[in-house]
């Protein structure tokens, strides 16, 4: 029996060339084999008389084969194949294009199965190019239910499948048991063996849906120990003693009072940095709730303890805005203020550096450039970063490194689900800020089609004559002739704008300017020299314009509402009404139902659950910049029950071995460490 992890490229009929294009898809030894499960599934095992076929559907046909294969060579580059082939019922022409081959594989009389879909007009029928195998001498590609991977350059479905049987055949008893016996009785799951071997070559469908509960448990119950064991480890150990002092002379010097979720968050923080144990919390709060109140008031803290605090945001136009912020509440207090971003000279930078190393400054915000690793601190006290799913854990990981066990501090405007944010944020503590701040008003959402389209500019023109701003966000750059022709780019559509619009300053800021370029026009905007600010999601986060009053999205049904509702509170920060508007052309049943959610609710956490349900977590964060280990077979969205059942039993299994040191928590133990080893998550 072969090692789980043994090479790839060692197993029997695999080789180099294959290796090299599973590596690919990151299958690198035994187990990742054996782990790299299907995407979907062919239901091939249905055979059909010819007769009963209808026109558009896949089924499997065993037939014989009736005249020899003929082949034509209609011109260059174009060879047909074809055949007809016979049941009691009727008749079927086979034609196979450009496989000249095909041409000797079939001999008059032949028995074969067919599996592909069927095109019928009138009383003929056809299929083109379908999967075949001559039923003395079965190859599994037909009369089964038949898995399909996802693939790579230099791979075809057939040698995954050979590559995954002859790893089952290899490692065969050797696949551990990673559920406690008991659990896995209590949760009623099948064992580990039969359930990688069903959820590869199903019997059937009632056998594949209890291989994937199995392995969908697993996999959850794995993640839920690995962040239990985070999280015990991390209350474990010492942090910096930071006494909580009287915030009440911090609230004297704010221009407006906190609310009581605000200062519930800021009394939740300060206890656990005076507690002697390092602080790991997340504030999540909902667009302009007023999250950057809590850490300017825990820097405060940190600052009056004799310690340094950073702030990482995730792209230089926030860290700018935060710099603003922070400076308007801390400066006034005494505290001293830096920014280290990309954008500043080589000289700039070299000061702040220096500064940072001298402690003559007592909170630093910039971008990903604090972790740089030529930065230095004196005395690093506290870590805030913000929109934390757009940095990954490593990056958050480094940054803490810079310090000895400095405070933690996690700000999200993303509503996240609390299913997902189990996961995400396992290993933290969470202060919820679930009240708006005093003249924070709802923003009236309407959902709308091309028809509309005058009725809107004469709404934008009627707004911005009493003096107001509009925000309009386009789903692209610039023009792509690989997408669809009908959706709107930034620079094309601004260029669209200021034609229709001539007596008024229409801007334009995306993500491909210069950050120097990209400021000045913020900047331009934000001083209301610019009338209208076409956009793409650059402005997703972050910006606050007061006067802007309408933000226009168009083709609204490419976003996700998280990302919709986060580009909603743009506006309505001042005191004027605000209003958003969605212009969508698509009928879709599906997309006009997702962006009725926008018009009826403006609570971004009822709107995120709706958003993982319908599009689940990959998309709900977009290019996995969350630094979650890669799920194989969970779904976060439509597994929540499995993964509440996992994270009960993961938390009574640790605590009864926390450590999981007992002998038959070996292999858990040794996969949770594989889990973090694979995926770089360094949560310390």
């Amino acid at each position: 029996m072969a090692e789980l992890t043994k090479d790839v490229r060692y197993i029997k009929g695999i080789g180099e060339k294959k290796a090299l294009a599973l590596n690919k898809l990151g299958v690198f030894s035994l187990y990742d084999l054996v782990s790299y499960f299907p995407r979907r599934y062919e239901d091939r095992s249905l055979e059909r008389a010819i007769a009963e076929t209808m026109d558009g559907e896949s089924v499997t046909l065993r037939v014989l084969i009736a005249d020899q294969p003929r082949l034509t060579r209609v011109r260059r580059g174009m060879e047909l194949v074809k055949f007809r082939a016979v049941d009691e019922s009727g008749s079927v022409d086979i034609t196979y294009f450009n496989q000249s081959y095909m041409a000797n594989q079939f001999n008059r009389g032949d028995e074969v199965r067919f599996f592909g879909r069927v095109e019928v007009k009138g009383t003929h029928r056809s299929m083109v190019n379908p999967v075949f195998e001559l039923t003395e001498k079965p190859n599994g590609q037909v009369g089964r239910i038949v898995p399909v991977y996802r693939l790579t350059a230099g791979l075809s479905q057939r040698a995954i499948q050979q590559a995954v049987r002859q790893g089952l055949d290899a490692c065969g008893e050797q696949l551990p048991d990673l559920l406690p016996d008991e659990v896995r009785e209590r949760e009623q799951l099948v064992q580990a063996r039969w359930a990688y071997e069903q959820i590869h070559f199903p019997s059937d469908f009632g056998t594949l849906e209890l291989a994937r509960r199995r392995l969908i448990f697993e996999e959850l119950f794995i993640l839920a120990c690995a962040l239990g064991d985070m999280r015990r480890k991390r209350v474990a150990e010492d942090g910096i003693v930071v006494p909580a002092p009287d915030f009440e002379e911090f609230f004297r010097a704010l221009p407006f009072p906190p609310t009581g979720a605000q200062r519930r968050a800021i009394g939740d923080a300060s206890l656990d940095m005076a507690s002697g144990k390092a602080m790991s919390r997340l504030v999540q709060g909902d667009v302009g709730s007023g999250k950057t109140l809590v850490a300017a008031a825990m820097i405060w803290s940190c600052w009056k303890g004799g310690h340094m605090s950073a702030f990482m945001a995730p792209t230089e136009l926030l860290a700018e805005q935060h710099f603003e912020t922070l400076t308007g509440f801390l400066a006034p207090l005494g505290l001293r203020l830096g920014r280290l971003t990309g954008s500043l000279t080589a000289k700039e930078k070299r000061t702040v550096k220096q500064q940072l190393r001298d402690g003559e400054i007592d909170c630093v915000i910039g971008t990903h450039a604090l972790f740089s690793e030529d930065v230095e601190y004196r005395d690093l006290g506290l870590v805030v970063t913000d929109e934390q799913h757009r940095f990954g854990v490593g990056q958050r990981a480094a940054l803490i490194g810079k310090g000895q066990r400095p405070h933690v501090l996690v700000m999200s405007a993303t509503p996240i689900p609390r299913t997902l944010a189990l996961i995400l944020y396992g290993d933290l503590d969470v202060s919820i800020i679930d009240e708006l701040p005093p003249g924070r008003q709802r923003v009236d959402t309407f959902a709308v089609d091309e028809s509309y389209r005058d009725r809107l500019n004469g709404f934008i023109r009627k707004l911005v004559g009493e003096g107001r701003q509009v925000f309009v966000v386009c789903p692209m750059v610039e023009e792509n002739e690989e997408l669809p022709t009908h959706l709107k780019s930034a620079e094309e559509h601004a260029e669209t704008l200021r034609q229709t619009f001539p007596e008024l300053t229409v801007g334009c800021v995306h993500g491909k300017m210069k950050p120097k370029e990209k400021d000045k026009a913020m900047a331009a905007f934000v001083a209301g020299e610019t009338n209208i600010l076409v956009a793409t999601t650059v402005i997703e986060v972050g910006v606050d314009v007061p006067n802007a009053a309408l933000m226009v999205v168009e083709n609204a049904e490419r976003f996700g509402l998280s990302q919709l509702h986060q580009l909603r509170g743009r506006v309505g920060r001042g005191r004027h009404k605000s209003w958003c508007i969605l212009v969508s052309d698509n009928d879709s049943p599906e997309v006009k139902a997702r962006l009725d959610i926008m018009h009826k609710s403006s609570d971004g956490f009822k709107i995120s659950e709706e958003d993982l349900r319908l599009r689940g977590p990959g998309d709900f964060f977009g290019s996995r910049q969350h630094g979650l280990p890669e799920m194989h077979v969970a779904d976060l969205g439509a597994d929540a029950k499995v993964l509440q059942d996992a994270q009960r039993e993961a938390q009574a299994l640790l605590a009864s071995d926390p450590d999981l040191s007992r002998p038959e928590h070996r292999a858990l133990k040794n996969r949770i460490d594989l889990l973090f080893a694979r995926s770089d998550a360094s949560f310390n």
